[in-house]
């Protein structure tokens, strides 16, 4: 049996110009996966303001454009879901957090094709044959990238919800002033807990 393997090697630039551009939602990208928890034993509905921690561009690896972007969405979701915003006494502390990770993905693609004499109409003996295939091994690099909001109680400071948006990131979002808001609203979907 004879094997040929031929390696190609593909390159996807993951440039990442913002944290947020992994949440892009449009049709021809991969979609947002969101995860959300939450302390069971809180309960929500005695916090009524909020105000944003630090969440700056240097400890990001986010444009500062972004930065201002993701922080105006996040304030208009809450004030959205009732909430006021206060920054000398709030009962909510929010903070958004990125993860970059650089990934790499093989798959690979196996063909075989053969052929051989003897069997059926030469019953004399002379089953052998040959077969030969080649393998393709596409290494494609990507950043997988997730937006994390995370919602803490300002007097205990504890952490009392979590929402995760997480992306295979290949090229920056074309319109951020679009695509973020869309993801913060998808990210905070389920918060608070159990209000519609």
């Amino acid at each position: 049996m004879t094997i040929e393997i031929i390696i190609t090697m593909k390159k996807k630039i993951g440039i990442l110009l913002i944290g947020i551009s992994l949440v892009a939602v449009t049709s021809c990208e991969t979609p947002l996966k969101v995860t959300s928890d939450y302390d069971k034993g809180v309960n929500f509905a005695n916090y009524k303001t909020f105000a944003l921690v630090s969440f700056n561009a240097k400890d990001q690896q986010v444009s500062e454009l972004n930065v201002d972007r993701v922080i105006k969405a996040i304030k208009t979701e809450m004030k959205a879901k009732g909430f006021t915003e206060d920054t000398n006494s709030p009962d909510l502390k929010l903070n958004a957090v990125t993860i970059m990770t650089s990934k790499k993905e093989v798959t690979a693609n196996t063909t075989n094709y053969g052929y051989g004499y003897g069997g059926v109409y030469r019953p004399y003996g002379w089953g052998g044959g040959v077969s030969s295939g080649y393998t393709t091994f596409d290494v494609n690099d990507y950043t997988d990238g997730s937006l994390i909001v995370e919602v803490i109680d300002a007097k205990t400071g504890k952490l009392i919800w979590e929402g995760v948006g997480n992306k295979e990131i290949d090229t920056p979002s074309k319109n951020p002033d679009k695509t973020i808001p869309e993801a913060i609203t998808k990210i905070m979907r389920n918060f608070p807990p159990g209000k519609k």
